[in-house]
């Protein structure tokens, strides 16, 4: 997002707290039948510390995309005010910098861009890191697929010339890429998802009316047979272009699928082949 809040060294940071203390909040939640009415959940001390979690992560997203409001105008300013603008004051942008952008061109409000920002802020942290250590945990357990992984590595770099790893260096790293889709695979970071439907969904033996709210257990769906033979087995090239071709694309969904897919699939596999 373009802003330095020193999770990982500050770990008493208003922030930090709020997003762990949130989260334990809706975990008891989902847990306990007479929270999950609104009505009663609204009467329960938890409900209290829940908005001041959300007041405290809400204020905080609206600072920052209010500051980087500021920033880009300012920026602007000086580029049409330097005779070589494009060239001296231009750098990457940040991914807030992109919604802002974004939302002048598609009218979106503070709201909206606040609730991407909370995505991939508040979503991003925890599923990165767990998908992290299951990779790990998995190439540690199998010496061979390491070696690939140890192996292409090594030629990245060499032909990179030993330099910092880009994106464009990192696309390359196909094998590692499909470890880290064969992790997910056996691993989701989130397990299940929840959907209301919009509309009948026809079965074979029956028919799910609308309104109905069903549960997608991605953990199970990853380990159909007919899809992914011996299920159990840790296998990347089950990720290689040539064996995905053909594959029914809502059999493989750790970043859900449709209209509610993770905005952040991408951005977050870059994370986990560059850590």
């Amino acid at each position: 997002m373009g802003r330095k809040i020193n999770a990982q060294d500050d770990s008493n940071s208003e922030y930090v707290k709020a997003v762990y203390e949130i989260g334990s909040i809706i975990q008891k939640r989902q847990a306990k039948i007479h929270l999950q009415p609104d009505f009663l959940f609204r009467l329960s001390s938890l409900y209290k510390n829940h908005q001041r979690c959300l007041n405290t992560l809400h204020s905080f997203s609206y600072k920052v995309i209010n500051e980087r409001k500021a920033d880009l105008k300012a920026r602007r300013n000086i580029e049409e005010t330097m005779e070589d603008s494009a060239e001296d004051v231009k750098k990457r942008p940040a991914f807030l910098d992109l919604l802002i952008e974004a939302s002048e061109r598609h009218n979106l409000s503070d709201e909206n861009i606040r609730e991407e920002v909370d995505t991939f802020m508040f979503e991003g942290h925890d599923t990165t890191s767990a998908a992290i250590c299951w990779t790990l945990l998995l190439l540690g357990s199998n010496q061979e697929i390491q070696n690939k992984v140890y192996e292409e590595i090594l030629v990245t770099s060499f032909k990179a010339l030993h330099k910092p790893f880009t994106t464009r260096s990192l696309n390359s790293m196909k094998y590692l890429e499909a470890c880290i889709k064969e992790a997910l695979r056996l691993y989701p970071s989130v397990p299940f998802i929840a959907r209301k439907l919009s509309e009948d969904v026809p079965l074979p033996d029956y028919v799910l009316p609308r309104d109905t709210e069903v549960i997608i257990v991605v953990y199970n769906l990853h380990r159909d047979p007919e899809v992914f033979p011996r299920p159990e087995l840790y296998d990347p090239d089950r990720f290689l272009s040539e064996n995905v071709a053909g594959r029914n694309p809502y059999a493989y969904i750790p970043f859900s699928a449709g209209p509610r897919n993770c905005i952040g699939e991408e951005f977050s596999v870059l994370c986990e082949q560059y850590k």
